[in-house]
């Protein structure tokens, strides 16, 4: 396989190759690993990769007549665990530690073909927007490496706009697979809350805003994903999901016309001028597409939601951070191995009391259900991705190596470009962002689609239809700077 042949591919189509004969599991891990020796010195994604799984796609029990067959996949360095393989969630702090055992998502990705062949650079806890700790790893967009790729599911989306593999393991608690995904030319779907499992660590009450997937450059390679990888683990708390059927078989058709309400200023927030004329392309393409559009803004009080969900992100982050310390038998954050505003994390949300959570909670619910309403009117809400162009390396402002005092200050300088994605974590609804748009760095500009509770299939519906409006391939003849095809 050339390597042009390689980066052309994506994971559906390299599972029918090795279905039909033409190359094997073992062929398609060493691809893997010479695509990551051409592009992953300049861009920093990658963080190690396992020698076993690459020799014998079969380790750690990957099912190679699953419907991946083998296909190479990255592990994000958070979320979930891999038996025996190191997960240091970009920190000092956890250098070193070790996975006792899969977690379930795990077990379903190895169970679908999935061969889990390395794992993918992360910020510090996946708190912030960028992998770029120069004493770690600074991770840089394929696109033009002098931008960041935003986050926290770095490595993946970056390796997959690279060509390194076709799709990737990534994990969003407020847009981390859907913003990089936007940046990078990617498709995102984070998943309604209750389609795929956070255990064993966590729960969908205890995790609130947590949920895995993965980045892929298809939509039926995302659709393949869902299809192969939901459901719960033994004691989850609420019901899952269930699709009528699959959806790798409902993308193949149209959705029937759909009510589609666009906006970009929500409360405090607006998106930059040239993003607006993006999404304005955006919302005429769908009009031709058949589909109802309007300019409409949801009914909720964004204020109060940003509030609960600053105050969600700073309690279960100190709760994470203080059960590391309880294992380690220290009372205090060390300042050489954990990132400033990681600590101010800590020392603002330690101490949140019952009464603060139980009024976030509140809020959570209020704001879920008067967007449930909202869902009765309109199908779909669409969005760009994120609001403001992707800055460039070094912006320290939106890392957590920041100097900033104000950790709840941080946060809000955070929302003021990532605005849009975290609505849907909040609600645990779907939501998805695809490559229809560019900005004037020439970076990709991902437009999100929103929908309600359990509808992830439409949403992966109305992506197909779009990307075979586009021809089939949404990047229309362009490729990243550093890529792994010539």
């Amino acid at each position: 396989m050339s390597r042009d042949e390689w980066s052309a591919c994506d994971a559906t189509r390299l599972a029918e190759l090795v279905a039909q004969g033409a190359v094997t599991p073992s062929a398609l891990a060493q691809m893997a690993v010479e695509a990551s020796a051409w592009v992953n010195p300049q861009i920093g994604s990658v963080i190690e990769l396992f020698d076993d799984a690459v020799a014998a796609p079969e380790t750690g029990g990957t099912r190679l007549d699953g419907p991946f067959r083998g296909v190479p996949f990255l592990i994000k360095d958070l979320g979930a665990t891999v038996a025996g393989r190191l997960q240091e969630q970009g920190s000092k702090f956890l250098r070193g530690n070790r996975s006792d055992r899969d977690a379930f998502l795990t077990a379903k990705m190895r169970n679908a073909g999935l061969n889990i062949i390395g794992r993918s650079t992360v910020p510090e806890f996946g708190v912030c927007g960028s992998a770029e700790n120069p004493n770690i790893y600074v991770t840089r967009s394929p696109w033009n490496p002098d931008y960041t790729t935003f986050g926290s599911s770095a490595g993946a989306s970056a390796s997959v706009a690279a060509g390194i593999v076709p799709m990737a393991h990534a994990t969003d608690g407020g847009g981390s697979i859907r913003i990089p995904a936007g940046a990078n030319g990617l498709v995102g779907l984070k998943c309604s809350r209750g389609v795929f499992s956070i255990a064993p660590g966590l729960s969908d009450i205890t995790g609130y805003v947590s949920t895995q997937g993965c980045v892929s450059r298809s939509v039926r390679d995302t659709a393949l994903f869902v299809d192969s990888c939901r459901g719960g683990a033994p004691g989850e708390f609420m019901p899952y999901w269930k699709s009528d059927g699959s959806y790798t078989t409902l993308i193949g058709r149209d959705p029937t016309p759909l009510r589609i309400a666009v906006s970009h200023e929500w409360g405090r927030y607006a998106a930059d001028p040239h993003f607006v004329a993006e999404l304005e392309k955006t919302a005429r393409f769908l009009q031709e597409l058949g589909h109802v559009v309007e300019w409409v803004v949801p009914d909720i009080d964004f204020e109060e939601a940003f509030r609960a969900q600053t105050a969600c992100y700073i309690g279960n982050f100190a709760q994470f951070i203080q059960r590391m310390l309880d294992k380690r038998g220290l009372s205090t954050p060390p300042e050489d191995l954990i990132e400033p505003i990681n600590i101010r994390i800590w020392e603002k949300g330690i101490g949140m009391s019952y009464t603060e959570r139980w009024k976030m909670q509140d809020v959570f619910n209020t704001v879920s259900r008067r967007l449930g309403q909202f869902y009765e009117e309109w199908d779909v809400i669409l969005t760009p991705t994120f609001s403001k162009p992707t800055p460039r390396l070094g912006e320290r402002k939106y890392l957590t190596l920041s100097d900033n005092p104000d950790v709840l200050n941080w946060f809000y300088e955070l929302w003021e470009i990532f605005s849009y994605t975290p609505l849907g974590s909040l609600t645990g609804t779907p939501g998805l962002s695809l490559p229809l748009a560019w900005q004037q760095s020439g970076l990709p500009l991902g437009m999100h689609f929103q929908t309600r509770q359990g509808n992830d299939g439409l949403l992966l519906q109305l992506g197909a239809q779009l990307e075979r409006a586009m021809g089939g391939r949404f990047w229309n003849g362009r490729r990243p700077a550093i890529y792994a095809g010539l």
